[in-house]
């Protein structure tokens, strides 16, 4: 009786996914969706997975990128815990998520330190290059006094300010690339070696720039903090999205002013770097604080606590980014410029040195999921499997 008992624990142990790691479980997970096909209908993850009938790594790692954890499928889970079959695919989707940010960040070592200590290896750095822009202004003494025509080139020269984010960015765009290439590589075997056509482009792009996903399948939105729906997680990422892509937009007209026009800086408020950098600004503070709200009540169940730290530390630097962007307009007349100035340098210039490691990879990451997803689900389903 005692080995018969012994047993049957075991079997529930191996139904519950005790043992696994990241990739096993989520695909131990979708053989219960696959026979289940409740949640067919709720979002392009479930859809991608009745297209397949085994669940290899790169699959694994493509679905859980399409997964935008609204939390639907948890709450309509008539096998969620505490049934022993334990599914709660937005948790195992979300560890899967940081294995990807992991496995394909460039230089890996820095992905796995930001994994693992994301807000304060965010905040730390944010600190240090403020501090040695401080010091940098000090040993000059111009860290607190009047600015010549409140021009920001006056503090730090235009070519210093190159030199310091130019290589800064080339980094970015070399770490995302990398990281990017080597997902798309090996998800493509997967998905089907069809290239993007115009037709799934602009279903991917329409699809991520709307969110579609996060309506739960319902339109109504995902959930948060229980089992209600809200739209309220995607309106903030809508604010923090476009803020941002607002704020970057300014930066890029100031320089086509700068370099094709000859119009240099301070710009009128009426001037398109201004109202873009300011909107976008207000946007991205708002979204970000609502962001940072809705995630420290989120539903414990929905996803990954070990994730929050990285979480945050991305939420931080954007928030901070925002407001110190603002309090620089605030203060354009005032003693307090340089010293303003100088962090706002400091965290954009951390946050910026902290994308391809976070959750900006993520949508990175996930924009290549959509497109491939797009090119998939016009392909032939020879599996017979999905209703598409």
């Amino acid at each position: 009786m005692s080995n018969l008992l012994a047993l049957t624990e075991q079997a529930k142990a191996l139904a519950r996914g005790e043992g696994l790691n990241a990739e096993q479980e989520v695909a131990r997970q979708m053989q219960v969706c696959n026979a289940c096909r409740y949640c067919e209908s709720f979002c392009a993850t479930f859809s991608a997975m009745t297209r397949r009938l085994s669940f290899a790594d790169a699959d694994i790692h493509y679905l859980a990128n399409l997964c935008h954890n609204c939390g639907a499928c948890l709450h309509a889970c008539q096998y969620a815990p505490p049934h022993d079959f334990g599914i709660n695919v937005p948790r195992a989707m979300a560890r899967v998520r940081l294995e990807t940010y992991t496995r394909y960040a460039w230089p890996a070592a820095f992905g796995k330190l930001y994994a693992a200590n994301g807000l304060w290896v965010a905040l730390c750095l944010a600190f240090g290059l403020t501090v040695f822009l401080c010091l940098a202004l000090s040993r000059n003494g111009s860290l607190f006094g009047s600015v010549a025509d409140n021009n920001f080139y006056n503090i730090f020269p235009h070519g210093l300010l190159v030199n310091l984010f130019l290589p800064v960015f080339a980094f970015v765009v070399l770490s995302l690339g990398v990281g990017v290439r080597r997902f798309w590589r090996d998800v493509t075997p997967t998905t089907g070696r069809q290239e993007p056509n115009l037709n799934a482009t602009s279903g991917a792009v329409w699809d991520a720039l709307l969110l579609k996903n996060l309506d739960g399948g319902h339109e109504e939105g995902c959930h948060n903090e229980d089992e209600n729906w809200t739209d309220a997680r995607r309106k903030a990422h809508h604010l923090t999205f476009y803020g941002f892509m607002l704020c970057f937009l300014a930066t890029s007209v100031a320089t086509l002013y700068h370099y094709v026009f000859g119009w240099v800086a301070p710009y009128d408020f009426s001037s398109l770097p201004k109202l873009f950098g300011v909107t976008g600004g207000l946007f991205l503070g708002v979204g970000t604080m609502w962001l940072g709200w809705l995630h420290l009540r989120r539903h414990p169940d929905h996803g990954d606590k070990a994730q929050r730290p990285m979480d945050l530390g991305f939420i931080a630097l954007l928030w901070l980014t925002a407001w110190s962007g603002l309090l620089l307009v605030m203060v354009k007349a005032s003693p307090y410029l340089p010293l303003v100035l100088a962090v706002h340098l400091g965290v954009v210039m951390a946050l910026f040195l902290t994308l391809p490691y976070g959750k900006f990879a993520h949508g990175i990451f996930r924009m290549a999921a959509l497109l491939r997803h797009h090119v998939e689900k016009r392909l032939p389903n020879n599996l017979g499997l999905a209703g598409e």
